[in-house]
């Protein structure tokens, strides 16, 4: 069974998220320098099989395409707006609480970079259907460059 990765590129980050397209679950997201990139899609790769990586088609994807399709078929997809749909897409995913529950929709401002989820809006859009990313909320704090 092969999985489908989505990655928003961006000039010194990225997210991503490996997503099991059967059952529409998000089993990994991560925002990684964009030194890390390749290391990790390697490692999915190794660990379950990555068969399509969709790749946003808005900041230097250009540039990763060639080192991608080392890796899986790439599908470039159309980006505009994700990362403002990211930031209601986290909020379905992961409902605020406590005092954040007060804030009007429009105000609230989730913890961290949103680029997994700008990259598993792109999956969801590909797919057709929304997908799962099972609890605990994951912490989105870009990981610094080794």
């Amino acid at each position: 069974m092969s999985h489908l990765v989505g990655l928003d590129p961006g000039r010194a980050k990225c997210g991503l998220v490996l997503v099991d397209p059967e059952q529409r679950l998000v089993l990994e997201g991560v925002v990684l320098p964009v030194s890390r990139v390749i290391d990790q899609l390697t490692t999915w790769s190794k660990q379950g099989g990555v068969g399509l990586i969709l790749l946003g088609n808005g900041t230097s994807s250009k540039q990763w395409q060639p080192s991608l399709r080392r890796l899986a078929s790439v599908d470039v997809v159309e980006e505009q707006g994700t990362t403002l749909r990211a930031r209601e897409r986290y909020w379905q995913l992961w409902p605020a609480r406590g005092w954040r529950k007060l804030l009007p929709r429009g105000m609230r401002v989730p913890p961290g970079d949103l680029d997994a989820v700008a990259a598993l809006v792109m999956v969801e859009d590909h797919l057709g259907s929304r997908c799962r990313w099972p609890q605990p909320r994951p912490t989105f704090k870009s990981v610094p460059a080794p």
